[in-house]
């Protein structure tokens, strides 16, 4: 693993009314089996990992990520286009406002047990 940092961060604003300043603070690089884990104050957990032909973005997303205080949900921009959300529990009235601001739309919560059955739906559309 290679962490580049980025300093100063790269800035550059996102959201619906590009209201929102991220900054960019650098790099990693994986080999193949490596993994990096995110964590957040609450105790959260989010795990990267690379493989030979890409990455598993999440940790499996009806078991270890909800037991790691996190709940994977697909959600849609007005422009159509598709992001896997990442709710921390406890901040799910925080997302809600996030979405009615960003005019976002939860296509299907990712842990649900109907999820793989909404999922093919969406491909069928």
């Amino acid at each position: 693993m290679e962490f580049t940092p980025k300093n100063p961060p790269r800035t550059f604003r996102v959201g619906a009314d590009a209201s929102i300043e991220m900054k960019d603070c650098g790099s990693i690089a994986l080999s193949p089996d490596d993994q990096v884990t995110f964590t957040t104050p609450a105790g959260g957990e989010y795990d990267v990992a690379r493989k030979a032909w890409g990455f598993y973005a999440t940790p499996s997303l009806n078991g270890r990520l909800p037991a790691h205080g996190l709940r994977p949900a697909l959600c849609r921009n007005p422009a159509g286009q598709l992001y896997l959300l990442l709710v921390e529990t406890g901040s799910v009235a925080a997302f809600e406002r996030y979405l009615a601001e960003q005019k976002m739309e939860v296509v299907c919560w990712l842990d649900a047990p109907d999820a793989a059955d909404a999922a093919e739906r969406l491909t069928r559309k």
